[in-house]
């Protein structure tokens, strides 16, 4: 199997007519852009690298490997499948760690809440409840108390090691599956304890057995979902709300000159929300037009703005998501934004040449961002929360001052409307509290199956958002569907899938499942974490049908899966049961042993496995066949 990229048939280098007219522009003033360095990246690409033949773990090296001449180890003795094995489970590490970190800002965001240390509250009370039920808390207590005992109870369970009981994975995860990870060995411990296994074995000379390896990554998969996704986000809708759907605005077009633009950009909500919650006060909107603006908005930028639409209507305070993180220079170069607040990932290190030209003040809100000349830094500390937003405001407020007359701007004229907010609690709500409804119309073939698409955004097969809305304009079509999260989710708001107008766009049966319940065919079900919350859904139906997750006409795809968060989704996915289609197609093709193991023998482990495909149109038939497949196991047409 070799590793391959799409021939690019268009000079377009994104779908998003927005994203294109910004690049004019930015072009035009002289400023790199990820575009044009990806251009200049291709033409230097290492074929051991896109093989995963390469490693430069230790001082023997860098060494790669080369049946062709004879060079089949490292020098070390490694062979090509534990090395691209390697390499991917270090991928997974990082992906883990990083959900490991927004779970760990989580828990003790909800333990200061609970301790009145932060201009938050609980919101959710019905959920702080059902999650203290769930997992065996008293509920004969302050709602307080309930809050700060779960917080410590969810932090705890990172650090549970091997032979103790995973309390998360026996409340939330799929009855029939668990005795599955058990006689596989891959039952997990908390994500800390994975995590540091998985590094300890990626020392040299440590693990050199590719399908050890894999098996790692499986269990530090789960871990990362039990332990960390679906306790984060219950977290979140505990402090903010759960998700139930209602209309928004996305798209660059929401910019607006007039007023002082706070754009908050990352993946944790914290700072974004207090903010919000201030600047929908007279008085911060009053700061605002003293200095001459029209009033102070909130914009949300890729999941940090995605966490926002999903719980918060938009208005004249909060003006909607501006899309994935490849909008994020275009967005820059509109000359509206006043402070750029980054916490998290998805902060380019590069924008200090833009808030030079178009008078913008990044903010490191996060103690691990940082970049090259930043000079504002403001580390989370959940008892500063309010303070922090204020300190925003205020600089937002300043940068107004400097930008309003000195700035060229350009903003798109582009708004997209689309229905965010889609939780398990949302779906059942539309169901009538009845998942034999979401049942019926399965067996009936009205709908053929769901497909969960998490994933990034990425240029590697084509202009951004190609593949990933191709794809799900197929499967849509095909009467599939789909159930969206991450910077795929971006793009598809966007691009005018999640909403109501999209309906004509799919087959007869989902049209008309669409029209019964006014939903639109792809539901978004919010950011990257939210591949937790999308499992639950699926554990709902297979509990519900005494089903396990192989069985069920479901799959999932990440069809422009771009950095190491991504990976660990996908791993997840397959020890969960899913037929899981990835593109572009993991750095993993040199090894052809591991390739085997993960598109054909870890289905008889797991019961999921990986579906490779960079063509948008292949990867949907692909899909469909599975799909297919699964319904004639069950008897169904």
């Amino acid at each position: 199997m070799k590793e391959t990229v799409l021939e690019r048939k268009s000079p377009r280098v994104s779908i998003h007519d927005s994203v294109e007219e910004m690049l004019e522009r930015i072009r035009a003033d002289g400023l790199t852009n990820t575009f044009d360095r990806y251009a200049q990246q291709e033409k230097i690409r290492c074929k051991f690298c896109l093989e995963g033949m390469s490693c430069q773990l230790c001082s023997n090296g860098p060494c790669r490997i080369s049946e062709k001449t004879g060079q089949d180890k490292g020098v070390c003795g490694i062979g090509p499948d534990a090395m691209a094995m390697r390499t991917l489970l270090l991928h997974n590490i990082m992906g883990a760690g990083t959900y490991g970190h927004h779970a760990y800002e989580a828990f003790r965001t909800l333990k200061a809440t609970a301790e009145g240390k932060t201009p938050f509250s609980i919101k959710d009370t019905d959920k702080l409840r059902w999650m203290c039920q769930k997992l065996g808390i008293g509920l004969s207590q302050t709602n307080n108390k309930m809050a700060a005992r779960l917080a410590d109870l969810l932090t705890a369970q990172m650090r549970i090691g091997n032979g103790e009981e995973n309390l998360m994975v026996e409340a939330f995860a799929p009855k029939k599956r668990i005795p599955v990870w058990h006689r596989a060995g891959i039952y997990p411990a908390g994500i800390e304890h994975e995590e540091q296994s998985c590094v300890a074995s990626c020392l040299t000379n440590v693990d050199g057995n590719y399908v050890s390896l894999a098996v790692k990554a499986l269990r530090l998969g789960l871990a990362t979902i039990y332990n960390a996704q679906i306790g984060l986000e219950m977290v979140q809708d505990i402090l903010y709300g759960t998700p139930y759907p209602h209309e928004v605005n996305v798209d660059l077009g929401i910019m607006d000159p007039r007023y002082v633009n706070i754009v908050f950009n990352g993946h944790q909500p914290w700072i974004a929300v207090a903010a919000l919650k201030m600047a929908r006060t007279p008085q911060v909107q009053e700061r605002a037009k003293k200095a001459g603006a029209a009033g102070l908005r909130i914009v949300g930028s890729i999941e940090t703005g995605q966490e926002l639409l999903q719980r918060f209507d938009t208005d004249e305070v909060f003006a909607g998501l501006t899309g994935d993180w490849l909008a994020i220079e275009p967005l820059l170069a509109t000359g509206a934004v006043d402070v750029f607040a980054m916490e998290e990932n998805c902060s380019p290190p590069a924008i200090r040449a833009y808030a030079e030209k178009y008078q913008f003040t990044p903010v490191a809100i996060s103690s691990i961002i940082d970049m090259p000349d930043l000079a504002q830094k403001m580390p989370y500390n959940p008892a500063e929360a309010g303070v922090t937003a204020d300190r925003l405001i205020d600089a937002a407020i300043e940068n107004f001052g400097l930008r309003r007359d000195a700035i060229d701007v350009k903003v798109p004229k582009i708004v997209q409307k689309a229905v965010a907010g889609f939780s398990t609690e949302a779906v059942l709500q539309a169901l009538g509290g009845q998942l034999d409804t979401l049942a019926d119309v399965i067996v009936s073939g009205k709908l053929k199956g769901v497909v969960a698409l998490a994933s990034c955004s990425t240029l590697r097969n084509g202009p951004q958002d190609y593949n990933t809305v191709t794809l799900v304009k197929e499967l849509i079509r095909q009467d599939i569907l789909v159930v969206s999260a991450g910077c795929g989710n971006h793009a598809l708001e966007v691009a005018g899938l999640c909403n109501m107008d999209a309906v004509g766009m799919a087959g007869p049966g989902l049209q008309e499942i669409c029209g019964l319940l006014k939903i639109p065919p792809v539901l978004s079900f919010g950011t990257c974490t939210d591949t937790g919350r999308i499992s639950m859904l699926v554990t709902a139906l297979a509990d519900h049908l005494n089903a396990d997750i192989p069985d069920l006409p479901i799959a999932v795809t990440a069809p422009e899966w771009m950095e190491q968060k991504a990976t660990i989704d996908g791993v997840f996915a397959v020890a969960y049961g899913a037929a899981t289609h990835l593109s572009p197609v993991p750095f993993i093709t040199g090894a052809t042993k591991l390739v085997k193991l993960l598109t054909e023998d870890v289905e008889n482990v797991t019961g999921g496995k990986v579906l490779l495909g960079d063509d948008p149109f292949d990867a949907a038939e692909c899909i469909c066949k599975v799909i297919g497949e699964k319904r004639k196991k069950l008897g169904l047409a």
